[in-house]
């Protein structure tokens, strides 16, 4: 994993798809872990969520997550993490 920020994502996903779009329109790099693909990225993201399979789960670089954030709320940690 090269970037600061990892996104627990699925192709079907139009949240995921929502959060990729903008954190590509703001130049923020980040790597894409596929939970349908990847062994063991579902039973993570069970972990980050308390047992539910909601997905994305954006996990940054200071050991915060977000699932499933809104615009709003993923701009204003990238923010808050200076990524922006």
């Amino acid at each position: 994993m090269s970037s600061q920020i990892t996104m627990y994502s699925g192709d079907w996903c139009g949240d995921c798809r929502r959060s990729e779009r903008l954190m590509k329109s703001l130049g923020v790099k980040y790597d894409v872990i596929d939970v349908e693909t990847v062994a063991g990225a579902a039973e993570k993201v069970r972990e980050y969520n308390g047992g539910a399979q909601s997905i994305p789960v954006i996990v940054f670089s200071d050991g915060t997550h977000l699932t499933e954030p809104s615009d709003l709320q993923l701009t204003s940690k990238l923010k808050e993490l200076a990524l922006i």
